[in-house]
């Protein structure tokens, strides 16, 4: 079959060099470097984007929008209606002013121990790998005795001897995020001892380029989807941790999270009365909150792992194929 002219003096190509060009991967503008930095939009991601939006808006407007979530009235232990729309609670108090409060505080502490976990990984892993020698074995030591204490147990014990009026927020982001980095550290210390390797980062060196500068131009742009990944996990074993440490009255005791509603549901005695509309939201909450991450965190795993990204796109150029083929059978 002869390509057919276009109107604007381009060819077109018959369905068999299209399919061809499909098999090659030819004939697709190369994407920018930023553009391969960024996941694949995914019916996941998309999802998970959307689940974590929602969760962050609801966190960040939610408690200008509803009442003192202390306020008590006579309606205890009342179910949802008009005047409130998530019921009350055992001493009358507003369940959806209580989870707007609660969201921001569990949101404040992931984010918090995110940062605090990521840099710490970040700094053991990748600069100890970069640098080598002494301060290399010290700080992977020093990673591999964390990564074989339990976390659980330690946070528990950590918790339980600092005074209760001295755990705040930051008390707790602290704790729990000298508590997770240490497995990230390790993964982060492969990634950087492969890429220390390779010619670039070696010209720099030659060329007396400082370590810092070296880390930042030339190691760290290549780690971003691992930082990324692990960060997303951070976050999410962050209000996990928290809310497991508050359900059992270790969480912190001035600001409010998920985990405080769901103690405050036990010693209520939400569950044998039959209040659900008191436990359900912050237990809800916590695994939308969660499974939005996870979702966001697969994404990027396409990026960290190239068989998974070769596998979405040898589907994708299937797809291609069988439309076109569609298309030259009709036409």
């Amino acid at each position: 079959m002869t390509n057919i002219q276009s109107m604007t003096g381009q060819t077109q190509a018959s369905p068999t060099e299209e399919l061809a060009n499909i098999s090659r991967g030819r004939g697709q503008r190369p994407k920018p470097a930023w553009r391969l930095m960024l996941p694949t939009p995914t019916p996941w991601l998309i999802t998970g984007l959307i689940l974590i939006g929602s969760i962050i808006i609801f966190g960040a407007v939610g408690p200008l929008l509803v009442g003192d979530p202390a306020a008590i009235s006579n309606t205890g232990l009342s179910g949802p209606s008009a005047d409130h729309w998530l019921g009350t609670t055992q001493t009358g108090q507003d369940v959806l002013a209580q989870l707007a409060h609660a969201t921001r505080g569990s949101l404040q502490i992931g984010f918090l121990v995110g940062v605090l976990a990521t840099l710490l990984s970040a700094f053991f892993g990748i600069y100890g790998a970069y640098i080598g020698g002494f301060a290399d074995e010290v700080f992977s030591l020093l990673s591999n005795v964390f990564l074989v204490i339990p976390g659980l147990p330690l946070v528990i014990v950590i918790s339980g001897f600092v005074p209760r009026e001295s755990r705040g927020l930051w008390t707790i982001a602290v704790v729990l995020a000298l508590t997770s980095w240490a497995a990230s550290a390790r993964v982060l210390r492969a990634q950087t001892l492969s890429v220390r390797n390779r010619d670039y980062v070696a010209a720099s060196r030659v060329s007396g380029e400082r370590a810092w500068r070296v880390i930042a131009v030339e190691i760290l742009p290549n780690l971003l989807p691992v930082l990324a990944s692990q960060f997303v996990f951070a976050v999410i074993a962050a209000i996990l941790g928290e809310a497991g440490l508050s359900f059992l009255g270790l969480g912190a005791s001035s600001s409010s999270t998920l985990g405080t509603m769901l103690f405050y549901a036990q010693n209520g005695f939400a569950l044998p009365l039959g209040a659900w509309w008191w436990f359900l939201p912050p237990g809800l909450m916590i695994a939308l909150f969660g499974m939005g991450l996870s979702l966001i965190n697969f994404s990027i795993d396409e990026i960290i792992n190239p068989k998974l990204k070769n596998a979405r796109l040898v589907r994708k150029r299937a797809r291609q194929a069988a439309r076109i083929q569609k298309k030259a059978v009709t036409s």
